[in-house]
């Protein structure tokens, strides 16, 4: 049971998932075992980052007993350490009043203003408070000095989008589509946010590259007998809605200045297609077929 229990800590840890309870439960049985203690101190960080693990984790489910405990033992092992300051950060959000939190942060980076992971929880203490447009200035600080940050990219994306900023929010996507290109998900994120802000020439050029990126099939042929899935349908109904919205309002002119598809009309053919299919399959990938005769209904619509 203890090597089961090792090993999903473990497994939890390679994919970065937050899994409070599972977590907790499983670290809990290691910890009250002493097997964290068997693991030994001999240049492994296995039983510290395994603490670690259980410090949050035990502060997510409120058993912050246990986290304390945890907290003590590497604060005695690495007392210097900016990571265990970031620790003891989290665990003053949880009991002490934001702006002690705050003042603790505050502290820290007088002292050394390179700490990344305090300045990102000093911004989140704000953002949560209410204080969003000192996090967004704070956030733009960070990114200023540390730009490769597509975490920080996002988060401020995120901000701007809460805010109805969708301008500001797709002006931080793109930083993140920069650094990384090859990522679909991001690419449909911006899309969507190009169409919320009604510039719709350059979110359906976006949504077509999300369907490049994402559908297996090169070829006509092999496209027209492939079942679209996941993101490259979300992908087909940005298509779709922005074919639309762009023959509703012709002189609509785009904010990006990207030009209108010249065949609207196949490009919307083409989608209804490929959403006619997704939703017309049938097994264990068909799921997805839930609701077709509505699907149906709406794609059969045509052009205004």
């Amino acid at each position: 049971m203890l090597q089961s229990a090792l090993e999903r800590l473990a497994t939890y840890r390679a994919n970065n998932t937050r899994a409070s309870q599972d977590i907790f439960r499983n670290g809990l049985l290691v910890f009250q075992k002493g097997s964290f203690k068997k693991l030994g101190d001999d240049g492994k960080p296995f039983r510290w980052t395994s603490l670690e693990q259980l410090t949050l984790a035990s502060i997510d489910v409120g058993r912050l007993d246990i986290a304390d405990q945890c907290l003590q033992l590497i604060a005695d092992k690495f007392p210097n350490s900016p990571r265990v300051d970031c620790l003891i950060g989290i665990r003053m959000e949880a009991t002490e009043p934001p702006e002690t939190a705050l003042k603790y942060y505050a502290d820290i980076l007088e002292a050394d203003s390179a700490n990344v992971a305090i300045w990102k929880r000093r911004i989140s203490v704000l953002r949560r408070t209410g204080k969003v447009e000192k996090a967004a200035n704070e956030l733009v600080q960070l990114l200023d000095t540390f730009y490769t940050d597509v975490e920080g990219w996002l988060e401020l994306a995120d901000i701007y989008a809460s805010c109805n900023q969708y301008d500001h929010s797709f002006q931080a996507l793109s930083h993140v589509l920069l650094l990384t290109p090859q990522n679909p998900f991001y690419v449909l994120q911006a899309a969507e946010t190009a169409y919320t802000s009604e510039d719709f020439s350059l979110a359906i050029k976006m949504f077509l590259t999300v369907v490049d990126m994402t559908d297996a099939d090169d070829s006509e042929q092999l496209l027209q007998e492939s079942t679209p899935l996941g993101i490259t349908v979300r992908a087909w109904f940005g298509v779709k809605l922005c074919a639309r919205r762009i023959a509703q309002n012709a002189n609509l002119k785009s904010p990006s200045n990207t030009s209108a598809p010249k065949n609207l009309e196949l490009l919307d053919e083409l989608a209804t297609e490929r959403l006619r299919v997704a939703y017309s399959s049938s097994g264990q990938k068909g799921e997805i077929a839930k609701g077709r005769q509505e699907v149906f209904a709406w794609v059969a619509t045509p052009l205004a």
